[in-house]
């Protein structure tokens, strides 16, 4: 594909991102449809990318970013419905999925519709996450569902090699499927750990923030392949990296911070906008390979849309089954007179919502493309065109379907947690107390100890401006912070302000450390330091030049 009508296509794609936004519609939805358009107007170029640079440039900077900004403390509270969504019931839509095409279409055998099940097995929660966040959708189904998308395309993707090897007769690296899983979640973690430190290290020694952000940059893309050339999950090391690195971010710069603030958000609306537009332009060259197979279209479309009620019912059947069967193990446990250990479950409501929430994305139609034309003895593969419009009629399908209506669904079902207003707003008031209590610890020392070269009155005026500063951030007050910020001329001041925010920061994140503060709370606790610290910075420099 020419590199101009590449860019053309993102130009496109962003500016009906930003009609779509305009409007208030969702922006995936119109992409799709105006893409699904436009591939049959005439001229329009047809457009098609190998599955690796799919996976390899557009897969790793979107879960890296997800990631970096996802709450750690989150996942790891909701850890148990994360992993039943993003890997059990991969493997059990793959299953459910695979022995379902196998029985309707004659095309395809038992292993290549397994195939045809690891592809569409993976939900993408971009459109999800999108309108949960547009609707106000609890806290907690938020997280469960960023967690699932951060690890459910690791699952799928393994699942999606190993049954390619089993219908082509390619060798993998480990012959058990079992240890293979094992190895690509070990060998990935370890990837994205170790490449996250080195890049922490190098960041804490090159005190420069374009560089630091270019390391940001190249991190996912190096972690992602350098996890692929050993065959572990490229997949779960990104996720690694963005979370180690997420954990760390008070350590970084200020100006770093904000950059990078200004860059993912940039870019994931690129990738997202030509994600989704890429989707619906291959609707005409999906048709086309159907046709070229000798296959009848409308016959294929028709399983097509049977797979897809199959793929959309799995997801409601496989939650409610598994509710219900942790629903009586609870009951049985209180009945035995123990106390279960396992968190307070969601409501029907809110599982029903994330029994809706199940969109496929771009990981569907990259592994679908990425499916081998022959197997390792030179026969076609089974059942390849089929698999191919399958998995565009499903990714389309369930975002058209189940996008559409799960915006009226949150709103008539009301899954709003009457706690989590509280519960955030108690948050908040921890995170100004422990903001406080370390501003006033660091002042009270410098009381006791005083600055050389300042007299005891001086020191204690200035000492005032910077707890009256401190007072006026901490209870919003914009017009007092404000004008307390235009009295800030000193050095002296600039020079206490900073290393006051440096003590609430480390305070912070201790609090975070220990479990009481959480992710999200910090980092927005965090913006506003970095604020503060980057106009300190920068009438710092003025006064030097």
């Amino acid at each position: 594909m020419d590199g101009p009508i590449l860019l053309l296509v993102v130009i496109a794609a962003v500016a009906v991102a930003g009609f779509a936004k305009r409007l208030d519609l969702q922006v995936p939805l119109v992409l799709v449809t105006v893409g699904s358009i436009a591939s049959f107007v005439p001229g329009v170029p047809h457009i098609t990318l190998a599955p690796d640079l799919i996976l390899g440039a557009v897969l790793p900077p979107l879960l890296y970013s997800a990631a970096l900004d996802f709450s750690f403390v989150s996942f790891r509270k909701n850890l148990g419905h994360i992993l039943r969504l993003g890997i059990i019931m991969v493997v059990v839509t793959t299953f459910a999925v695979g022995y379902f095409a196998n029985w309707l279409v004659p095309e395809l055998t038992l292993g290549a519709a397994l195939v045809l099940g690891a592809v569409v097995a993976p939900p993408d929660a971009v459109a999800a996450v999108a309108v949960g966040r547009k609707l106000g959708l609890p806290s907690r189904m938020m997280a469960i569902l960023t967690g699932e998308s951060l690890v459910n395309d690791a699952a799928a993707l393994t699942l999606f090699t190993l049954t390619v090897a089993s219908v082509t007769g390619k060798k993998i690296a480990i012959d058990s499927p079992v240890l293979f899983f094992a190895y690509e979640i070990v060998g990935g973690v370890l990837i994205g750990l170790i490449l996250a430190r080195i890049v922490r290290f190098v960041r804490s020694r090159i005190q420069d923030s374009a560089l630091e952000t270019v390391l940001g940059l190249v991190l996912p893309f190096a972690a992602y392949l350098a996890a692929e050339e050993i065959h572990a999950s490229g997949v779960l090391a990104v996720v690694t990296a963005g979370f180690v690195l997420g954990r760390v971010t008070a350590d970084v710069p200020v100006t770093t911070r904000i950059q990078e603030r200004q860059v993912w958000p940039t870019l994931d609306l690129l990738l997202e906008a030509f994600v989704f537009a890429y989707m619906g332009l291959q609707l005409k060259s999906v048709i086309a390979e159907v046709e070229r197979n000798g296959l009848p279209v409308l016959h294929i479309f028709a399983y097509s849309l049977l797979i897809l009620a199959v793929v959309i019912a799995v997801r409601p059947a496989w939650i409610f089954v598994n509710t219900g069967r942790r629903a009586a193990s609870r009951k049985l446990v209180r009945r035995n007179g123990s106390s279960g250990t396992d968190a307070v479950g969601l409501t029907w409501r809110q599982n029903l919502v994330l029994s809706w929430a199940g969109m496929r994305g771009v990981v569907t139609l990259a592994a679908a493309s990425g499916v081998p034309l022959v197997t390792v003895t030179g026969d076609p593969f089974p059942g390849r065109g089929v698999i191919q419009a399958v998995a565009f009629v499903v990714a389309v399908g369930t975002l058209l379907i189940q996008g559409l209506t799960l915006p009226m669904l949150i709103r008539r079902l009301d899954v709003a947690d009457p706690l989590e207003q509280q519960q955030t707003e108690e948050q908040h008031a921890l995170a100004r107390a422990i903001s406080r209590a370390a501003a006033e610890t660091y002042l009270s020392e410098v009381a006791s100890d005083g600055i050389s070269g300042s007299d005891k009155e001086s020191v204690d005026a200035v000492l005032d401006r910077v707890r009256r500063s401190v007072r006026a951030r901490l209870e919003a007050d914009a017009a007092e912070d404000h004008e307390e910020r235009k009295k800030s001329a000193s050095a002296t001041f600039d020079r206490l302000r900073r290393n006051v925010l440096a003590a609430q920061r480390t305070a912070l994140v201790k609090a975070r450390d220990s479990g009481d503060l959480d992710d999200e709370v910090l980092r927005e606790v965090l913006d506003g330091l970095d604020v503060e610290e980057a106009a300190a910075e920068a009438r710092i420099e003025r006064r030097i030049r």
